[in-house]
Order: C-alpha cells, then sequence, then structure tokens
C-alpha cells in the first residue's frame, strides 16, 4: 500500500493512518539528516529542531480560522485578516521546548503551557508531575509538541490531559520530528481522531525504548545530559516507596 502524495505541497498521507501528515520535502529532509547526525554539536542541534518545527507548523496551522479586518497601509486602507483564536503551545518537557521556538516564529502570540511526563520506574506507565494548563480549554487550538514519538507513552498522557480540561479532540494537533510505528499505533488506538505531523516514521524502538534509527536522546541533545530524566519530584516518591518496603 503507497502513500498518498501531494508533490507541490510536500505532504504525504500516512497508508495507515490517514490523520498522520509526513512532510515530504528537499529542506525537511535535509535538516532531518543534519538532525539525526551524531556529530551535530548542540547549538546547531537546537537550530535544526526550530527549523523543522517551522516549516511543520506550515501545514499544521493551514486550517487555522482567521477574521477579516482592515490595515492602514502608508498609501490607504487595506483588507487584511487576522488570526481569530489565539494559539495555544503545549511542549511536553523538556524536549518539547525545543520545537516552541519554530512555531512562535510564525505566531508570537501564542500562549505556551507546559506539560511534564515522566515514566515510572515500577509500572512503566506515564505520569504527570507538573501541569500548566488553562483550567478550560475548551475553543483553543492547542498543538502538542514533542520531538519524538517514541512508545505514544507521553503523547498519550498530554492529550488526555487536554481532553479532560475541556479541549474538543478536532482542534488537537499533535507534532513531532520522528515517530516510530510502535508509538503511532498506540497514538492513534488511542485517539483514532487526533491529527498529527512529523517528518518521518522510522524503523522501531529498540530494547531501550528507542527509536532506530532516530536521533539519540533529544533532550540531551538539546541541553546537555546534566538535567537528569526523572523529575526531582518523581525521585522523592520513588524513594518513599522504598522507604516503606
Amino acid at each position: 500500500m503507497e502513500a498518498s502524495v501531494s508533490a507541490m505541497s510536500g505532504l504525504t498521507t500516512h497508508p495507515q493512518y490517514p490523520n498522520l501528515v509526513i512532510l515530504d520535502h528537499p529542506l525537511v529532509a535535509d535538516k532531518l539528516g543534519r538532525v539525526r547526525d551524531a556529530a551535530t554539536p548542540n547549538k546547531e542541534f537546537r537550530e535544526l529542531c526550530a527549523e523543522l518545527a517551522t516549516l511543520l507548523a506550515w501545514p499544521a496551522t493551514a486550517d487555522l480560522e482567521v477574521t477579516d479586518t482592515q490595515v492602514a497601509t502608508p498609501l490607504a486602507w487595506a483588507n487584511a485578516k487576522s488570526i481569530t483564536r489565539v494559539p495555544l503551545l503545549v511542549p511536553i518537557l523538556r524536549a518539547g521546548l525545543g520545537l516552541v521556538p519554530g512555531f512562535h516564529a510564525l505566531m508570537p502570540q501564542a500562549t505556551v503551557a507546559h506539560v511534564g511526563i515522566y515514566r515510572d520506574p515500577d509500572t512503566l506507565e506515564a505520569v504527570p508531575y507538573y501541569v500548566n494548563l488553562p483550567e478550560q480549554l475548551s475553543g483553543w487550538r492547542a498543538f502538542v509538541l514533542d520531538p519524538m514519538l517514541a512508545t505514544g507513552a507521553s503523547a498519550i498522557a498530554s492529550i488526555t490531559l487536554l481532553l479532560e480540561r475541556g479541549a474538543d479532540i478536532s482542534d488537537l494537533r499533535y507534532i513531532s520530528l520522528i515517530a516510530a510505528p510502535e508509538g503511532l499505533r498506540a497514538l492513534f488506538g488511542e485517539h483514532p481522531k487526533l491529527r498529527a505531523y512529523t517528518c518521518a516514521v522510522d524503523r522501531h524502538l529498540n530494547d531501550h525504548g528507542y527509536i532506530v534509527p532516530g536521533l539519540g536522546d533529544a533532550g540531551d541533545r538539546l541541553y546537555g545530559a546534566g538535567a537528569g530524566r526523572v523529575p526531582e519530584t518523581a525521585v522523592r516518591a520513588i524513594r518513599r516507596r522504598e522507604r516503606k518496603q
């Protein structure tokens, strides 16, 4: 089965997941190759992530509602349009922060919220440890940002948090740089009506849950390895459990 391709737009629809759009464009391919390269330094990696996010934002925002207005040019009044609803960017900490500048470049008026998710070492379930979202999300157009869709657990947990606050699935967009088949299967199995955008679908996950060939640990390559992968709040919870045993 072949994917549906629009050569002029550079967009491909995944054959198994019609709500998944893959960017098929020379600029994306070039930047993605440099992001994958283990020799790419952190500074360039951050810049490339932001640039790829801007390219992803183009199709992901194509159906934003606009309002007719007028502006005064130096010579006369001109008809214009403005975005009707202020968009909401929801990066999944910490790697999702690397995609925010790319979206902000096109939508500087966007509000930024944050969701922190960690994987419980005992249950392997995705557990929110930090949630900074508007209490009521009805009517918001939200873009959930995370460079890697691996197992799909963090993506599912984040989307569920938004839905619990009143967001409509038709208003949510999931954005990643690369995705694993296992993550796509889990994400669309849980939220089949979600619309998602990515630059590539890779081969599989390895035994440690990393995407192959992937690009390594996006958070480490963006910000360095010193920040740790388990938040301090989670560490304290784990230690409390250990003391009770």
